[in-house]
């Protein structure tokens, strides 16, 4: 590919192929068209693996930052607006005879459109991000994650899968570099935004513009280091006084699982669902903490908006605003957990504590996580079977996670080669049955949540 991103670069045409041979086979030639991935070179290198094996790679760039993480063959410079999004994608996987989708988030507006015109042609469509296991795995399923995943929701299921599955080796092997995930994000987005003309019609799935991200996290990493050893502080008060008190942990409103997988258009919504909800129904001498997210940019005032609903709902004596502080100390300590999808979830579930998704998310099945109303949580929820949690865990390891990560050296090649023999329809093993609905429907279990939304 040439180095100048100013020029559309046109893929090679081919002839076209029946409906029938555009359905890979196990030994066919794959043709990949990878979309926005992470901001990393890790979708390049992916592309390199998979043409050593025989494969072809194309990849659309949708804006600057896509350019600078691509630098090879196969790239496709779309400018045109997202009206005309539609008829480009499909004349170009039906041009290119694509016979394989790859991306990151699935619900971005440019990748529901890709992916609806793959599946409209009866292409595979694989997804990655950040793996549910913490510090060295990475997702990639078939179509979706949470609520499009094909992960099964019914605990049977679970358990099946886990009995064909081998006992999983969880010690990290790999670690991963922030301050490396930082400076790329950094230059994606900062680059794509100052050279928004080479890319004129691109519309970002960002709610915030980068620089106040990127300003506003860095004064509140600072901020913790002072605000974090008072919350330990009363985490270790509680504990000590033997008090009952529930966490709420808060993810950053910017978070795409929280548009795409939720009944949620912000963040301020269930903070006073869940603040209104516990006034009214957990035990009186219970303790409410609503944890900030550690990388949150600080553009909204969270501990403002908290302050304001407790006092609207007269809890203002019994709900904490905690930033910073030891998470694990914090779960080892509470009765239970409510989030919307957080990965704390599988925290609080992994600590034996009772938790509660408002969202759709990979780990909200029953016997894991409370399947009643948010209002008997408070008092009914138990903890997750420990066998059910066992059989989930050995189940996403061998079918839904891999090894490795995005950012650093040994781990990203790890990463590489298991994400290119999964893809390679000769090696690995796929779910490819979906068993759970899409999403939640804004309000069908929270009563009252457009009022909440205008609170």
């Amino acid at each position: 590919m040439s180095a100048d991103p100013v020029r559309n670069v046109e893929p090679a045409r081919q002839d076209a192929r029946t409906q029938d041979a555009r359905t890979p086979q196990p030994g066919r030639r794959q043709v990949f068209l990878f979309l926005q991935g992470p901001i990393t070179p890790f979708f390049a290198r992916v592309a390199d693996a998979l043409e050593a094996r025989g494969h072809r790679c194309l990849r659309v760039n949708l804006c600057f930052g896509d350019w600078m993480f691509w630098r090879r063959a196969g790239g496709v410079n779309f400018r045109g607006t997202r009206e005309t999004w539609p008829a480009f994608i499909a004349d170009l996987i039906d041009r290119e005879g694509v016979t394989d989708l790859m991306l990151l988030g699935e619900q971005r507006y440019y990748h529901k459109v890709a992916v609806a015109a793959a599946k409209a042609r009866g292409l595979n469509v694989t997804v990655t991000d950040f793996g549910y296991l913490r510090p060295d795995w990475i997702t990639l399923e078939r179509d979706g994650m949470s609520g499009d995943s094909c992960f099964p929701k019914d605990p049977e299921a679970v358990m099946a899968l886990a009995a064909k599955a081998p006992e999983p080796d969880l010690v990290p092997r790999y670690r991963d570099s922030f301050w490396l995930q930082a400076v790329w994000d950094m230059a994606y987005h900062l680059m794509s935004n100052w050279l928004w003309w080479l890319y004129p019609g691109y519309k970002s799935h960002q709610v915030h513009h980068n620089a106040l991200i990127y300003l506003g996290t860095g004064l509140h990493m600072l901020r913790s280091k002072r605000t974090g050893p008072r919350v330990d502080a009363l985490v270790r008060r509680l504990r000590e006084a033997g008090t009952t008190y529930y966490v709420l942990p808060l993810q950053m409103e910017n978070d795409f699982q929280l548009r795409a997988y939720s009944p949620f258009f912000d963040l301020k919504t269930p903070i006073h669902a869940v603040i209104r909800s516990f006034s009214e129904h957990a035990p009186a001498e219970s303790r409410l903490l609503v944890k900030i997210h550690p990388l949150d940019p600080g553009i909204r005032n969270w501990a403002r908006i908290v302050r304001r609903s407790a006092e609207k709902w007269g809890v203002t004596d019994r709900v904490d605003f905690a930033d910073g502080g030891d998470l694990g100390k914090m779960l080892d300590g509470c009765r239970g957990v409510v989030t919307v999808n957080s990965t704390v979830g599988l925290w609080s579930m992994r600590a034996a504590k009772p938790t509660m998704t408002l969202g759709a998310a990979i780990y909200d099945i029953q016997g894991l996580t409370y399947q009643g109303a948010l209002e008997t949580f408070w008092t009914q929820a138990e903890p997750p079977r420990r066998e059910l949690w066992d059989a989930f865990i050995k189940a996403i390891v061998a079918n839904i996670q891999i090894r490795g990560v995005y950012y650093k050296g040994e781990g990203m090649a790890a990463a590489v080669e298991a994400t290119a023999s999964r893809l390679d329809l000769t090696q690995g093993a796929w779910l490819e049955t979906r068993s759970r609905a899409r999403t939640l429907d804004a309000g069908d279990e929270m009563p009252g949540l457009q009022a909440l939304q205008n609170a």
